[in-house]
């Protein structure tokens, strides 16, 4: 145990002097308060906000670039399987030097060079082709597919990108906490140490306050750490650096519209691109089997040639020749290649028809857990604000005890703790109560770059919190 030091002067002047000593910590608290809010209120201008942030994202998002890319193949994929029903025209040329000896015309034995030339153009017409009809639908089933994929990769992107810019607002609010947490706590270390010093103190408070002081850097240094992550996730998406972001200014907290499941399922289960994409591609699927079937079918095809020869051995002549054909083609057996070809088909049909309906499954229940999600978060929201009104008045109620002596040092500290507890819990379901907005209109769908524009319009480059 430390001796304690007792004031000369007697009790009351002890009283006084400490009286003094916890106005001057609460006045200490305010001027930190204050300046905190400060800081906040320049740290916060020129601000970026999520209209911009979105718009960087979709300009740069590898992920809609491949999605768009493969939307451009399968378009060009439409005339590559209408050319097999279209005419097809070929020329060639050849020309070359030959050496010739005949022998058996007599006793003469003829030994000659002589050139030859050959010019020729074929066309050949599909007069009747299943497999080339079946894949024209394929290739029109494929681009319905990509155009799926293209609006399920913006409205990811869009999802993204509203979660990794409220995730950084709650970790620039965390860190503001923490600070202030931080400030708060070395103001009371201060004054509990010159309390000691004095003869008014006791070393228990002392280190009570050094431990939480202790935990409170530490506090820090987490959540300076994780606006540092918060902000690589945003940069990850937009690929431009993260400044000052925009905040909210006043919310009003707004549940489902309208406030039943039922709608919204039956809006994913229409408008979900991923169930879009997925259906379409089962439509691939099915052709697919069509396709591998008509490989027994018989093809009808119409050819004409023209040809130009030049240049024999005995005599010299040259051959002008036209012809046409009509060709009958019948698939007899190709080594049970078809019979292979149409088992693999159906197998994978099948696989597509079961990730259609896992799909189904999986996106009523994101469906549901989103609308859930969003009604909680507005009790959640109206709940903390509650609690960091409730926790700041026993703060102050604890700071006005603690001057008067009624109330304990201990007794402030965990009051100034639990308020920094009910702020990030607020900050928490604030971030939380819009993302969760963005969440449900993802899950069914209907997510579209003006929901992005309406929330940006809540946001304030000069916040006052």
């Amino acid at each position: 145990m430390f001796p304690v030091k007792r004031n000369p002067d007697g009790p009351r002047k002890e009283q006084g002097a400490i009286r003094l000593k916890r106005r001057s910590l609460a006045l200490s608290m305010s001027m930190v308060v204050i300046a905190w809010g400060a800081t906040l209120t320049a740290a916060l201008s020129m601000a970026e906000n999520l209209q911009t942030a979105y718009k960087q994202a979709a300009s740069t998002s590898p992920v809609i670039a491949q999605a768009r890319a493969q939307l451009d193949a399968d378009l060009a994929g439409k005339p590559l399987a209408r050319a097999a029903l279209l005419p097809h025209i070929n020329a060639g040329a050849s020309g070359g030097m030959n050496t010739g000896r005949v022998t058996g015309f007599g006793a003469q034995t003829i030994s000659t060079g002589y050139h030859s030339d050959i010019f020729s153009a074929s066309l050949t017409e599909s007069i009747f082709n299943g497999q080339a009809f079946t894949a024209m639908k394929q290739s029109d089933s494929r681009i319905r597919a990509s155009e799926a994929a293209l609006a399920y990769a913006q409205q990811v992107v869009a999802l993204e990108v509203t979660q990794a810019y409220f995730g950084v607002l709650q970790a620039e609010a965390n860190q503001r906490v923490a600070q202030q947490q931080m400030d708060l706590l070395q103001s009371i270390d201060k004054q509990t140490r010159t309390s000691l010093n004095v003869g008014s103190g006791d070393i228990i408070s002392v280190q009570e306050v050094q431990a939480q002081l202790d935990a409170a850097r530490a506090d820090l240094v987490t959540a300076n750490n994780a606006v540092t992550v918060a902000k690589n996730q945003l940069e990850r998406l937009t690929h431009h650096s993260v400044g000052t972001l925009e905040d909210i200014t006043m919310l009003q907290p707004t549940g489902p519209q309208p406030d039943t499941i039922g709608p919204w399922l039956a809006a994913a289960l229409k408008n979900q691109p991923l169930l879009q994409q997925a259906q379409a591609t089962l439509k691939v699927s099915e052709q697919q089997v069509q396709y591998a079937k008509r490989a027994r079918w018989p093809t009808l095809t119409l050819s004409g040639i023209g040809q130009h020869a030049a240049g024999t051995l005995i005599p010299p002549v040259a051959i002008d020749q036209i012809g046409g054909s009509l060709n009958l083609a019948i698939p007899i057996y190709e080594g049970g290649g078809t019979r292979a070809g149409i088992h693999q088909a159906e197998a994978l049909s099948k696989a597509s028809r079961a990730n259609v309906a896992n799909i189904q499954d999986q996106i009523q229940l994101d469906t549901q857990t989103a609308f859930h999600d969003l009604e909680d978060s507005v009790a959640q929201f109206q709940a903390t604000q509650q609690s960091v009104a409730s926790a700041k008045i026993s703060m102050d109620g604890t700071r006005k005890g603690y001057e008067i002596g009624s109330r304990s040092i201990i007794d402030l500290l965990t009051a100034t703790t639990n308020y920094a507890a009910a702020q990030r819990n607020y900050y928490l379901a604030l971030y939380t109560q819009l993302v969760a907005r963005t969440q449900l209109k993802a899950a069914a769908g209907v997510l579209t770059p003006q929901d992005i524009e309406a929330i940006n319009t809540l946001l304030d480059s000069n916040p006052s919190k």
